[in-house]
């Protein structure tokens, strides 16, 4: 499974990616599309995937989809 997750850090909204930072000083739409797209090819080449977007506010969402993960 891979991990793609959107927070504001620092002051900034970033992209992370198991945990590490791949993308930062992003508005945070840029990210969530960054994000969204990432977690489209991982599923493309068939990994599960669990996806974290932050809110304004603090709040989390989350989505996880499956993927044959061997």
């Amino acid at each position: 499974m891979v991990q793609y997750a959107v927070t504001l850090k620092d002051g900034d909204w970033t992209v992370f990616c198991d945990g590490k930072p791949m993308e930062s000083g992003i508005s945070r739409s840029a990210a969530i599309q960054l994000a969204k797209d990432l977690a489209f090819d991982a599923e493309e080449r068939g990994e599960s995937v669990e996806l974290l977007i932050q809110g304004y506010y603090g709040e989390m969402s989350r989505r996880l989809t499956g993927g044959s993960d061997d």
